[in-house]
């Protein structure tokens, strides 16, 4: 394997700084997926922000349950915000995801 890029290692640091608690399986494929083409164009701490929440949405919560019920993205989304969250906390993040619609 060839050395880590200098994008890898921002990866790397940004996911330590933000997921201090995450399991190793989730943080590799996190890590993985903010590697990813499609984020290329981003900074590595919104890629791995955008990466957890994904992988958090996906794996961890009834995300893929509301859409299968009929829910769209941004209703299950919403549904979803408190378990997320909840995973985040467990996993010492230093951010959570917020409600928009609150004043």
């Amino acid at each position: 394997m060839s050395a880590p890029t200098g994008r890898r290692r921002a990866i790397a640091k940004a996911l330590t700084a933000l997921l201090p608690l995450a399991p190793y399986a989730d943080m590799e494929k996190i890590r993985a997926d903010a590697g990813a083409v499609h984020m290329k164009s981003l900074p590595p701490s919104i890629a791995v922000w955008l990466a957890t929440i994904a992988h958090i949405r996906h794996m961890h919560t009834d995300y893929e349950k509301l859409l299968a019920e009929g829910y769209d993205r941004d209703s299950a989304r919403f549904f979803v915000m408190e378990q997320t969250n909840i995973v985040l906390t467990r996993w010492r993040a230093t951010r959570q995801l917020e409600d928009d619609g609150e004043e």
